[in-house]
């Protein structure tokens, strides 16, 4: 409920005038205490300074904004070139990769090739080594043969 309309009900109710002066000095009272004083009412010219001096700060935070501005401009500049150069950084190391995976794989195919041909060697190796061993068989044997067929010779002769 507004003061205005209390102090009307309280004033409507009231029996004697020094009731309703107490009320009236009461209900002054209240809006005094709500209401600001005079002094603490901004006057015209106080706004103006007020509104003069926002108005320069706005400007000097408009500068520093334009400032931040071509310094972010500055920086994604030189940002975008670090960015290019890392990126044919990357470009010759992938030439390079690509450059020793070939010498490798070439290697890799002569390792291949001297692992074939060492292969074959071993293999004519072993073939060689079992007719020399085949050899030596058919001439134990024959020689084995030889002292038999002696030996039997020998009865024959020596009975």
């Amino acid at each position: 409920m507004g003061v205005a309309v209390k102090l009307y009900e309280q004033l409507a109710e009231a029996v004697d005038d020094q009731t309703r002066i107490r009320l009236l000095a009461e209900a002054i009272g209240q809006l005094e205490r709500i209401w600001p004083s005079a002094d603490e009412i901004p006057q015209r010219h106080d706004l103006r300074e007020t509104e003069l001096r926002l108005q320069k700060e706005i400007e000097i935070v408009r500068k520093e904004i334009e400032i931040v501005r071509g310094e972010n401009k500055d920086m994604e500049l030189r940002l975008q070139k670090e960015i290019e150069a890392v990126r044919k950084e990357i470009e010759i190391v992938r030439k390079e990769i690509k450059e020793l995976e070939l010498r490798l794989s070439k290697e890799i195919k002569q390792v291949e090739l001297q692992v074939q041909e060492a292969r074959i060697e071993i293999k004519a190796t072993e073939a060689s080594l079992r007719m020399a061993i085949h050899r030596q068989t058919l001439w134990v044997v024959g020689a084995v043969g030889t002292v038999v067929g002696l030996i039997r010779v020998l009865e024959w002769l020596l009975p």
